[in-house]
């Protein structure tokens, strides 16, 4: 879970570029096909409650249903996912919407096919929190200037989210010390007075809940009702070769994600299987929302903050971007 929103540096996505430049027929491979018609497609994850659709879209034969098997890869986070999709080691991969949205500001190839997860849209029962240690005199998201606020990844989803509570609640984000910091890290220096405050996501936030950390806002409530924060993506010569493959593919997520919506105990229990979270925590924890569509005008609202943060290179062009 430490890696949730893991961001990709420009650095990373001139890689990217490099790498499918280098190997023009890697990203053409539709995936193996087998005896019974089915077709193998890679699928780069990360090992986190979000993709449990995926999971349970497997054991209930949604993708069997659409032709489609497997192959899942994890990865510590998504920095290693977009190269991986762009180059062809992967046909699909997940990553969170700001990423998504810089690398197509670096003309990075790369395209939205499926929603991944949204924000709950409730203020204080978000999956994602800024909180405080008990008995800390912040109050709320104005209360953060001039302090040591940690998210896990500069410059991405996390920063431009707090940055957005900071506003709203009257303050200046300018002034606020961000600081790096991995999310299974962040209860233990939250709870030493390391850091004044921290934007935590599940299951870190339950585990800051159990100290008696305190929530003082619900950044990615901020953003936009309903917020789009990740998605499920392919290369754009991926999917101009492959339409049909990515129609399955869309189509197979779309039903996983709505069974997932309308099953949260099947969702806590498939987890266990390809996580290391105690099933203790797991039960405390906030589950994002697993809507079909994603919400495109919630994505325009990220983009503008990213624009105004100075995330982009060039303005993204959700066009190209989203399906």
């Amino acid at each position: 879970m430490r890696r949730l929103f893991a961001g990709l540096a420009a650095g990373t996505f001139l890689l990217a570029t490099a790498a499918c430049g280098s190997s023009d027929d890697s990203g053409t491979s539709t995936g193996s096909s087998s005896s019974a018609g089915t077709t193998t497609v890679k699928l780069g994850l990360i090992p986190i409650v979000d993709v449990a659709p995926v999971y349970l879209g497997v054991e209930q034969g949604f993708y069997e249903k659409h032709g489609l098997k497997l192959s899942i890869t994890t990865a510590q986070g998504g920095a290693a996912i977009v190269p991986g999709v762009v180059s062809g080691q992967f046909q699909f991969g997940f990553s969170n919407m700001t990423s998504l949205l810089v690398a197509q500001s670096n003309n990075v190839p790369v395209q939205a096919v499926s929603n991944g997860i949204a924000s709950t849209g409730v203020q204080g029962k978000d999956f994602g929190a800024i909180t405080v240690k008990k008995g800390s005199p912040l109050k709320s998201a104005k209360d953060l200037e001039g302090k040591k606020v940690a998210i896990n990844t500069l410059k991405n989803i996390n920063e431009t989210a707090v940055r957005e509570s900071v506003r709203k609640a009257g303050g200046d984000p300018d002034r606020v010390k961000f600081v790096e910091l991995a999310f299974d890290q962040m209860p233990a220096a939250l709870d030493s007075g390391q850091i004044d405050a921290a934007m935590v996501v599940e299951p870190a936030l339950a585990t800051v809940k159990s100290q008696g950390g305190v929530e003082i806002a619900s950044p990615l409530v901020d953003v936009a009702p309903d917020l789009t924060v990740a998605m499920y993506f392919t290369s754009t010569q991926y999917a101009q070769k492959n339409p049909d493959l990515v129609k399955k593919f869309q189509e197979a997520t779309a039903e996983s994600l709505a069974y997932a919506d309308a099953h949260p105990d099947e969702v806590r229990q498939i987890v266990t299987t390809y996580t290391k979270i105690p099933t203790a925590v797991l039960a405390q924890v906030t589950l994002p929302k697993w809507p079909a569509e994603a919400n495109r005008s919630s994505i325009e609202a990220l983009e503008k903050l990213g624009e105004q943060d100075k995330l982009f290179k060039s303005t993204p062009d959700l066009e190209k971007l989203l399906p």
